[in-house]
């Protein structure tokens, strides 16, 4: 396996493995090609693709504001999953994100989620149950 980072080419990839992991997607707005394009270029992005034979196999997004880090839609073909690719990625993103300052890396994951809640705490994650997240979206889309 090869960890390496997304190109604006992986983007179809990018969707058929979220589709085959169950995550969903806006397609018409921060999952559109046209962000995904203009996001993997910027110096906040890290978006990285574990492949084996030149087929990507599993993707993390992650970002940082330059304080904090964030670890967005990591998501594994499920064929692959329970070998390491998720740990692997993980790994790397946060390897990165040390490498330009930043000591603090999160992630938000659903309630329902209970593979990736696993895969973080047994990374030193913890979770904050006294924490209440908000957002404010200008469409449903973003």
């Amino acid at each position: 396996m090869q960890i390496r980072e997304l190109t604006r080419k992986d983007y179809d990839a990018l969707l058929e493995i979220w589709a085959a992991a169950g995550l969903s997607h806006r397609p018409h707005g921060r999952d559109s090609k046209e962000h995904f394009c203009r996001e993997v270029g910027q110096s906040t992005a890290i978006f990285l693709g574990a492949e084996t034979d030149r087929a990507l196999i599993g993707v993390v997004l992650g970002t940082h504001d330059g304080r904090k880090g964030w670890i967005n839609r990591l998501a594994v073909l499920p064929d692959h999953q329970h070998r390491g690719v998720g740990k692997a990625l993980l790994l790397e993103v946060e390897k990165r994100l040390n490498e330009l300052g930043i000591k603090i890396v999160t992630c938000l994951i659903e309630g329902e989620n209970n593979a990736s809640e696993g895969l973080f705490q047994s990374l030193g994650y913890v979770g904050h149950p006294d924490i209440t997240y908000y957002s404010k979206r200008q469409s449903p889309d973003w």
